[in-house]
């Protein structure tokens, strides 16, 4: 299963990039090859300073080793070995009326002392955080998500966007880091549901990147905006870095498994503000998307 999902992240960051690149239509991905010491390594690609896109990166990585004791006491264990392979991505777009987008896919594998698999499990999900808020553009996202997910089960949207709600929540500022997506984890063999099957279901989703973000790039990359809204989207993405660096089980994952420093926070946004206690106006489209992440709704 991990030569598998490990041979399928590679191409679809292959895919991803050229799908993003077209977009742009200026910048191309930088590729960086990165070894960790203690096993593994990975392909990070950034884009910075488009014609679209400020910052952003799509990231494999796949690494192996001993289990770090941070990771031992998270998942209750002593000492194993452990395989985790992944694709990452973030992508943070110049104009504030394109949303930022979020998507992650991952399997992991833990060891007994004769090498045997005693735990594989797969995680993931895609999210988008807009600053203004446009519901079509919301609804799109959520309906591609939906329709991925219903492929493999009826119940997989309503319950993996609560999770994705509940995940992506800045709870020191009580309110959501964005208008959602999907959040799955620990997604582990059962009666129902195969390990073949569990593959099947995130690799769905994560084909349907492109349908859900692109199509929002392209119909919001046009617009104009003044100089107020662009200091609100950097406001906002004030937000965004909390979450990260607060709340983000990747990327305290990522520090506490000597991960490269680079490649994990490759998903903080290059121009950011923090406005002591900044409240939007009244009544204005601001405040609309406060309201919004305050009460996270059914898009469907």
């Amino acid at each position: 299963m991990k030569e598998q999902f490990y041979k399928y992240i590679q191409s679809l960051q292959d895919t991803i990039v050229l799908g993003l690149e077209a977009v742009d239509g200026q910048a191309k991905f930088r590729e960086d090859i990165w070894e960790r010491p203690e096993g593994g390594g990975g392909r990070t690609r950034v884009i910075e300073n488009g014609a679209v896109f400020e910052k952003g990166g799509v990231n494999i990585s796949a690494v192996h080793g001993k289990l770090p004791e941070a990771m031992q006491k998270m998942f209750n264990v002593g000492e194993a070995d452990f395989f985790a392979c992944g694709l990452s991505l973030v992508l943070h777009p110049k104009n504030p009326m394109v949303p930022t987008v979020h998507a992650n896919w991952r399997y992991f594998e833990m060891y007994d002392d004769q090498g045997n698999v005693i735990q594989q499990w797969f995680g993931g999900g895609q999210d988008l955080t807009p600053y203004y808020l446009f519901e079509k553009d919301a609804k799109h996202f959520h309906q591609t998500c939906k329709i991925a997910c219903d492929k493999h089960n009826p119940e997989f949207y309503p319950k993996y966007k609560k999770q994705c709600d509940a995940y992506f929540w800045n709870a020191h500022r009580n309110e959501a880091r964005g208008i959602g997506g999907l959040f799955f984890d620990y997604c582990k063999a059962t009666d129902e549901m195969s390990m073949q099957d569990w593959y099947n279901f995130v690799t769905e989703v994560g084909n349907s990147f492109l349908e859900a973000y692109v199509p929002i790039v392209e119909r919001r990359k046009i617009l104009l905006y003044t100089e107020e809204q662009r200091t609100w989207q950097e406001i906002r993405r004030g937000r965004y870095v909390e979450f990260n660096l607060v709340h983000d089980k990747g990327t305290l994952f990522g520090l506490k498994t000597n991960g490269r420093i680079e490649s994990i926070l490759m998903s903080l946004p290059p121009h950011v503000q923090w406005v002591y206690d900044h409240h939007p106006e009244v009544g204005s489209d601001e405040e609309k998307l406060i309201q919004t992440l305050e009460n996270p709704r059914e898009w469907m």
